[in-house]
Formats: structure tokens, C-alpha cells, sequence
């Protein structure tokens, strides 16, 4: 089957959820400086959740560029995908308005599943187009991800300990990705 159609219901299901992040972004009633500071945590919950989402776009961007098709496995991997991915702005509300545990912990498992469903996704594309593929050699055993996995894991259990050590282990996590993943990119300019 070809990719076409699976990039680019992706690419608009990714801008419908950036779109309904924002527009639970709501404007203050005062004209005033002043009142956008009790906005900060919803501004701040929001712009963490925009970077992973574009992190997401810009990998699986890169991630179609090594693939030649795809087949049901594929596509319902995507699918298990873009069901985590819409729930970021659910959670990323809730954590802007209750910065606290539960909420934070949520956010966690949300950033943990969304994690390990492209893990699956990435290795149904491998399964798909074999061990010895293009994709297989670009993306390797995938230690950023596992990585990624690992620290979601310890953010989770720390949200219970301190919310902020938590958020601050998320953007740890979005800051290791925002640092360019050149392993698609180098395989195909070769």
C-alpha cells in the first residue's frame, strides 16, 4: 500500500490537536500585563506539549522519508499512535490548571505511551521492510527511545514525590529530541 495517505491524515490529525491545544488557551478579562501571570502554568503546560508534538511531527516526517509502504500492521500502529497524541490536550489542560501529582503523573503516562507506541511503529515499519532495510540500518537499536521510555518511567513514579522534578525530567526528555536525530537524514544523503 502506499504511505501517501497515512502521511498526510497524520500531518492533519497532529495540526487538529496543536489547533485544540491552543484553543483552550483563554484570553484574560483584564487588558492588563498582570493578568496573564495566572495564565504561566497553562502557557508554560502548553508549550512543553507544542515541542513533543512537533518532535513527533518532525520524527515521523523523517520516518516516512525511509519508508516504500505500508500494510494493516503499519497502519493500525499509526493509528495506536495518533490516539495518544490526541490526548495531549486533555492532559496538558488538566496540568496547566492543577499542577499537581495526579495531573503531572497523567501527563507522564500520556508522554509514556505516546513513547512506546512509536517504538511499535518504528518496528512494525522494520518488520515490514526487514532487518536488513534502509529504515533497519537508520534507525538502529533505537537507544534515544528506549532512553526516552526510561526517564518517563522514573518521571512518573517522581511525580509522587515532587511534581516539578517530574516536569522537570519531561523537558529533559524534549530537549535530548530537539537535539537534531540525524540518523534518517545521514542514511539518506548517502
Amino acid at each position: 500500500m502506499s504511505k501517501g495517505r497515512l502521511e498526510a491524515f497524520s500531518d492533519g490529525v497532529i495540526a487538529i490537536i496543536i489547533t485544540i491545544m491552543v484553543l483552550e488557551l483563554r484570553a484574560p478579562e483584564e487588558g492588563t500585563l498582570s493578568a496573564l501571570l495566572p495564565l504561566l502554568p497553562k502557557f508554560l503546560s502548553y508549550v512543553l506539549s507544542f515541542v513533543y508534538l512537533a518532535i513527533y511531527w518532525n520524527n515521523h516526517h523523517h520516518l516516512w522519508h525511509a519508508v516504500r509502504e505500508v500494510n494493516g500492521a503499519i497502519l493500525w500502529a499509526n493509528m495506536h499512535l495518533l490516539f495518544w497524541l490526541s490526548l495531549f490536550p486533555f492532559a496538558t489542560g488538566w496540568m496547566g490548571e492543577h499542577f499537581s501529582t495526579t495531573p503531572v503523573a497523567l501527563y507522564g503516562m500520556i508522554l509514556w505511551l505516546a513513547g512506546l507506541s512509536y517504538y511499535i511503529l518504528v518496528r512494525a515499519l522494520i518488520a515490514h521492510h526487514g532487518k536488513d532495510s534502509f529504515i533497519a540500518a537508520a534507525i538502529g537499536r533505537d537507544e534515544k527511545g528506549l532512553r526516552s521510555l526510561y526517564i518517563y518511567t522514573a518521571a512518573i513514579l517522581l511525580a509522587f514525590v515532587s511534581p516539578w522534578i517530574a516536569a522537570g525530567l519531561y523537558v529533559v526528555v524534549a530537549v535530548m529530541w530537539l537535539i537534531p536525530d540525524r540518523r534518517i537524514e545521514g542514511k539518506l544523503a548517502k
